[in-house]
């Protein structure tokens, strides 16, 4: 806040002028006063304090950056005398710096200038410009305490939701869904993202990097740069606001793992996985969680690769779509499920188990491997909150549909023993017989075929490999981009919404979005 206790700006003499950018004092004569003309022996502090007091009181707005800057502006101890845009000499150029940004840069990032304050910044810039307070009937008390609040509040904005985005991706997607329970809302988004810094914009603000900052603050990702490029092109206002929805996906601060040589991307709405290697891409469909069990968005790291995996059935499937076969033997043995006691490890008759049971908890449900396991033959396992994993499937049918959204929350792939060999590159051609011999695939070489030949009569599947550990592990990445450059083609490509998240996220940053 401007502080009423100094002498008001009409003094003149010797004059010393505090910098909030160098923190030094500079002599200021009345030659250099000149930038406001005559209508520096207007200046008054105590006007201007008043007038910034009430602009403040007038300012109900509830977005955090707001609530920042209002904050910064009634503490007068770290403000002192110091407007952050102007001097006894006039309005900085930097301000002049910041609306030119706006004016370029915010449509190019999908965003309304009239968010950011243009239209209020240009006109009270222009008036201050041409020295026209009295023309238009203007006080320049209080022109300027409203240009400078417009100025700080407009780069707040702009630059931290440049720096982290413009919604708190955590706090909405984890509100949107109930669980099929109705015991508390799912839990969707489980990427580690960094809360927006207010304080850090305006550090930059009162340092001497505040243009840099400014200037830096858009990602520098080749998927932001790729769905910009294409806003730029787009002549269809709604693609433009799509590739902004999907452009603010870009800004948040995700943790990542160390970036490897490979990697695998999993893009729910194109119902999509692409194995990126430094010479190899492989692309495949996949079948994802439905609407009611979806799969969730985090970022892990595949470590290793079951073969023929038992499959230990989740408490939450086995409450809605096991229990109510209680006691029915011929369901359990038609798909080779186990009922297990927790405590004792006993395997109990499906006979005698009740549907009560099968709910209370003490009771383990599980598949066993091989053919028929919905697992299929082969899972890649990585760490996460939820039991989910990227696996085989004994349905492979359901790759021919359109929408794919049919699992309870894991990720079925199309060719898995490809995707095996893109995370296992080292397996020679002996151990990818072995490989496919487990997963009962016509092995390619002479000795696997002889194998074939000496075990026509063994009953269970063939178990050469059962467990590899991957060194390093391979990133995974789960994410949601309804339009996303094809890593095969680099063309942008748009799919639906399957999960209703571009909704939310349009309902909830419609202030900053392009209205055309």
């Amino acid at each position: 806040m401007y502080s009423s206790r100094l002498p008001a700006f009409a003094i003149l003499g010797s004059l010393f002028l505090f910098s909030c950018h160098s923190g030094k004092h500079e002599v200021v004569t009345e030659d250099a006063l000149s930038t406001f003309g005559t209508y520096v022996y207007a200046l008054d502090t105590l006007q201007m304090t008043q007038a910034m007091e009430q602009i403040i009181s007038a300012d109900t707005s509830r977005r955090a950056a707001d609530r920042a800057v209002r904050k910064y502006y009634q503490e007068k101890e770290r403000f002192e005398n110091a407007p952050l845009w102007f001097t006894r000499m006039g309005v900085t150029s930097d301000a002049d710096t910041l609306l030119a940004c706006l004016r370029r840069e915010a449509p190019c990032n999908g965003l309304d200038t009239l968010a950011f304050f243009v239209p209020q910044i240009a006109a009270d810039l222009s008036i201050v410009r041409s020295l026209a307070f009295d023309s238009l009937g203007v006080n320049i008390n209080e022109l300027l305490p409203r240009l400078d609040f417009h100025l700080t509040k407009a780069y707040v904005r702009y630059t931290t939701g440049q720096h982290y985005g413009f919604v708190r991706p955590d706090r909405l997607l984890n509100h949107l869904y109930m669980k099929p329970d109705s015991s508390g809302y799912a839990h969707l988004f489980d990427y580690e993202v960094a809360p927006p810094d207010y304080g850090e914009a305006l550090q930059h603000l009162t340092a001497d990097d505040r243009d840099d900052y400014l200037r830096l603050g858009q990602p520098s990702s080749p998927v932001f740069r790729a769905l910009q490029n294409r806003l730029l092109l787009s002549v269809s206002a709604d693609e433009r606001r799509l590739l902004a929805l999907n452009m603010e996906r870009s800004r948040w601060q995700v943790t990542q793992p160390e970036e490897l040589d490979r990697k695998v991307v999993v893009n729910i709405p194109a119902q999509q996985l692409w194995a990126i290697g430094p010479d190899s891409l492989l692309s495949m469909r996949i079948c994802c969680g439905a609407k009611s069990t979806k799969t969730p968005l985090l970022i892990s790291q595949i470590s290793h690769v079951q073969v023929n995996p038992e499959w230990v059935i989740p408490f939450n499937i086995v409450k809605t779509d096991v229990a109510r076969h209680g006691g029915d033997s011929a369901y359990f043995a038609r798909n080779r499920y186990d009922i297990i006691d927790r405590q004792t490890g006993d395997t109990l008759n499906p006979q005698h188990v009740s549907s009560a049971q099968l709910c209370s908890g003490r009771l383990r449900v599980s598949q066993k491997g091989g053919p028929g396991n919905s697992l299929g033959r082969i899972v890649f396992r990585f760490q996460n909150n939820f039991s989910v994993y990227l696996h085989d499937t004994n349905n492979p049918a359901a790759f021919k549909r359109e929408r794919r959204t049919l699992s309870h929350g894991c990720v079925r792939v199309e060719y898995p023993f490809e995707l095996a060999c893109f995370l296992m590159p080292d397996m020679d051609e002996a151990t990818l017989d072995k490989l496919r011999i487990s997963m009962d695939i016509e092995p390619l070489s002479d000795e696997g075929r002889t194998y074939l030949e000496e075990h026509t009569d063994d009953s269970q599947p063939h178990r050469l490999i059962s467990y590899r550990k991957l060194s390093p592990p391979v990133p995974v990445y789960l994410i949601y981009y309804t339009a996303y450059p094809n890593p095969e083609t680099g063309e942008v490509e748009h799919w639906p919404d399957v999960y209703g998240y571009d909704a939310a996220i349009r309902q909830e940053m419609h202030y900053y979005l392009l209205k055309e």
